[in-house]
């Protein structure tokens, strides 16, 4: 039996009734139209403020999500680490706020998270989104190199402020700290940025670490010029290295707007390219690597490459990562052979936190094969447990 086909070890956490309720929803996850149609009823229901967060919860929340506050996700944190030695990333996953007053509660939320990752083993990283700390169209006017206005000048200080803090708080109390990738037309800014933070706090280790969504074809070229900058000036590269979050939104505007789209041709090049870009981080020193990805292939080729070029598999500078609620053949499968594992547990309030879930479920469906992955192993499962 292959590594990733043991489902007495992938679901050994979940009891028969939450295997029953994975199954329901990876089923109803399987078809675009219940999709579409979940999605815009959801919607509806919670803008007119009608009953139905309770439902919400005791379904695709509590599979997707691990609570509404941190202290919520302790239970499942724990007994993740305890019984599994699988790791947690606290994500705290409320989008879209654009005022002042929320990117400072945002920043008080990710020192609270950094101390919290700092006493508990099982939390080893902390995270953020760039727009958690700054509006999205300020990004995007930076990275398209328009001069900024006094108020926005002084209000990009501000982001930088927000960012370093958080930072530094992450150097202090030895935390790493994942900062996510957003859309391609505002990354430049973020990008520029996050490599200004490592510099100053990646100088011994990464502590400080960017995301390369691989299904950009441009990312390669990106990863390679920031090794030349690196060793130039002296610091590490922490890179969490996923396949990518926003594709139909990064075409549609490609299309809308009149230019190549900066995603790559097909899923096959996002899979070369993804590959790429962990064996060339596994060939250099002086760079630490978060695989978030959900792909078997690519989880078995970067434990080849550990083997090949002698790295341990409890090496900090490795980890492998995935979502909360998916993929578990891989997680489990991997930590009960010593492999660095963790899981993205995004926790916020239910209505709130929404937006996350939708954009889950409509990336289930555009990737093929995942849910219907899913579904045979838990199918199987299921069998293994009625023999």
């Amino acid at each position: 039996m292959k590594l990733f086909e043991n489902t007495e070890v992938a679901f050994k956490l979940k009891s028969d009734s939450e295997l029953e309720r994975a199954y329901f929803l990876f089923r109803l996850i399987q078809s675009q139209p219940m999709v579409r149609i979940g999605t815009a009823v959801t919607n509806f229901a919670l803008k007119a403020h009608l009953p139905v967060e309770g439902l919400i919860r005791s379904t695709v929340f509590d599979h997707f999500c691990g609570g509404v506050t941190e202290e919520d996700c302790i239970p499942s944190i724990e007994k993740m680490y305890n019984s599994g030695n699988v790791h947690s990333v606290l994500d705290y996953s409320v989008e879209g706020k654009a005022e002042e007053e929320s990117f400072d509660s945002a920043v008080e939320k990710i020192e609270k998270i950094i101390q919290f990752s700092e006493e508990k083993d099982s939390i080893p990283f902390a995270v953020f989104k760039p727009t958690g700390f700054g509006r999205f169209a300020l990004y995007q006017k930076i990275g398209e190199g328009k001069e900024l206005s006094s108020e926005e000048q002084e209000e990009w200080g501000r982001v930088k402020t927000r960012f370093h803090r958080v930072c530094k708080l992450a150097f202090t109390k030895d935390v790493p700290l994942l900062i996510d990738a957003e859309e391609s037309w505002m990354q430049d800014a973020a990008d520029d940025l996050i490599e200004e933070l490592m510099a100053t706090y990646n100088k011994e280790k990464a502590i400080i670490f960017n995301t390369l969504q691989m299904y950009r074809h441009d990312r390669m070229e990106y990863l390679k010029a920031l090794h030349q900058r690196a060793h130039q000036k002296g610091f590490h590269i922490g890179m969490k290295v996923v396949r990518g979050a926003y594709m139909e939104k990064e075409r549609e505007r490609a299309e809308e707007m009149g230019y190549p789209s900066p995603i790559c041709k097909n899923k096959e090049a996002t899979d070369k390219n993804y590959d790429e870009a962990i064996l060339y981080m596994m060939e250099h020193k002086n760079m630490a690597l978060f695989a978030g990805t959900h792909n078997e292939e690519s989880s078995y080729l970067l434990m080849e490459l550990a083997e090949k070029y002698n790295i341990e598999k409890n090496d900090k500078r490795m980890w492998f990562g995935q979502l909360y609620g998916m993929s578990d053949h891989i997680s489990f499968n991997l930590a009960e052979k010593g492999y660095n594992v963790a899981k993205y547990v995004p926790f916020g309030p239910v209505r709130d936190v929404m937006p996350y879930l939708i954009r889950r479920a409509e990336e289930n469906t555009s990737v093929e094969g995942q849910t219907s992955r899913e579904l045979n192993l838990i199918k199987t499962e299921k069998k293994r447990r009625k023999l």
